[in-house]
């Protein structure tokens, strides 16, 4: 899902090259936590830096009142174009400082979003936010990046992602530059998109993510008021390891 920067040029593709995902037993491990840490379903849940809406769309289905902020106009924009009849309040905002009409049941933030933020200040204004718009004892269940991932996939290796619709290719190089100093990795993305006459359209973009330990990760949500529920490695709860390439992360908001 879209961060505080980057997605503009693969906004209209995102889909596509993501399309192993799956919502469905994701929303699934959502309506789990809700029913394990909460006496009574939310009503009104928050996607945030939801992106092209998709997780916003299968909770909607699911009959919670959708709520989706993303930092991303492109992002946004295709999440509108999928909306069909759906009732669903789209915000163009940034996740460090997203302001809301009133207060949420929860928070959902889905495929490493808050890694966008490579700041620990960054982190925390967003930890923050939630917080604010968080009813009482309201969820706030997101995931992160491990720092296992980060050395051992990411690195400064490179992959290719690619999609066919139509008979037109998509195709996605990618290269990561990862300074273990700072925990920072840089993602060099090309996109190549096929035409009907043949040739291709090429685009770059740039993002960034951000390793934070588990540690760090627990410290802040404590400072911005939150208990730690669980850590997660997958969506059946099986206990985190050293290996877990990315936390699933489940927070309640003491007030």
């Amino acid at each position: 899902m879209s961060g505080c920067e980057g997605y503009d040029a693969i906004a209209r593709v995102y889909d596509k090259l993501n399309k192993e995902i799956d919502y469905k037993l994701w929303a699934d491990f959502f309506e789990k936590c809700f029913d394990r840490y909460m006496s009574i379903r939310p009503e009104i849940v928050l996607d945030l830096a939801c992106g092209t809406g998709r997780m916003t769309r299968e909770l909607s289905d699911r009959g919670y009142d959708m709520i989706g902020v993303d930092g991303s106009a492109d992002m946004l924009s295709e999440a509108y174009s999928q909306n069909e009849d759906r009732r669903i309040l789209y915000l163009l905002q940034d996740m460090r400082s997203f302001e809301l009409y009133g207060t949420v049941g929860a928070v959902v933030c889905c495929l490493d979003s808050l890694n966008y933020l490579l700041e620990e200040k960054d982190l925390c204004m967003a930890f923050h936010g939630v917080h604010n718009y968080l009813d009482p004892d309201g969820l706030f269940i997101f995931d992160m990046n491990t720092p296992y991932k980060f050395e051992n996939i990411y690195g400064d290796n490179a992959y290719i992602l690619e999609d066919e619709e139509d008979g037109l290719g998509i195709y996605c190089g990618w290269q990561n530059e990862y300074d273990r100093e700072s925990g920072i990795c840089d993602f060099y993305l090309s996109l190549f998109e096929e035409t009907e006459e043949g040739g291709y359209i090429r685009s770059d973009e740039h993002q960034r993510e951000r390793c934070y330990s588990y540690e760090k990760i627990n410290e802040l949500l404590t400072l911005c008021g939150f208990e730690l529920l669980g850590v997660f490695s997958d969506y059946g709860f099986s206990e985190a390891n050293e290996k877990t390439e990315r936390w699933y992360i489940v927070a309640k908001a003491k007030k």
